[in-house]
């Protein structure tokens, strides 16, 4: 409670100080881009998970024990592409939102949850899979459930 609390006064505070919706998303992309590069080696070392040797293995470690783990919840993970690699991941419920009701008029293209975009696009680059993660529907935009998309570029090399 106290993080999703904080995080509310982080967003309102990045509002103020940018005029820009756009401003404001590229700053918590980039705030959580820095935790997942951090975060990754808390998860590695606390959860004991072995190699991914898919991308969908990968979106399910992601899914099942990140987020579990970090959050809470456990989203659901569908694959939308028949190359394997795009995911979504679907949370039928988003912590960081518990106490936000609606995003002000003024603030539509505000994407309020962009940091965990950014740690799960940090954390994957650290373990050499660049990835673009975006999100792709919002509940507190009015869509019936909040959806990540994780796209998988390539493979980095080591």
């Amino acid at each position: 409670e106290l993080f999703v609390l904080t995080y509310g006064a982080l967003v309102a505070q990045l509002c103020k100080d940018y005029e820009k919706d756009e401003d404001v998303n590229t700053y918590l992309d980039r705030m959580g881009y820095g935790i997942g590069v951090r975060l990754i080696d808390d998860f590695l070392a606390r959860s004991a998970v072995k190699k991914c040797r898919s991308y969908s293995e990968t979106a399910d470690v992601i899914a099942q024990v990140a987020f579990k783990m970090y959050l809470g919840v456990t989203p659901s993970v569908s694959c939308s592409s028949a190359a394997g690699n795009e995911f979504s991941l679907i949370l039928d419920k988003n912590p960081l939102v518990d106490f936000v009701e609606e995003l002000p008029a003024e603030r539509a293209s505000l994407c309020y949850c962009n940091l965990l975009c950014g740690v799960i696009r940090g954390a994957l680059e650290m373990v050499h899979l660049a990835a673009e993660v975006t999100f792709l529907q919002d509940r507190l935009k009015g869509d019936a459930v909040t959806e990540i998309g994780i796209t998988f570029l390539r493979k980095a090399e080591d």
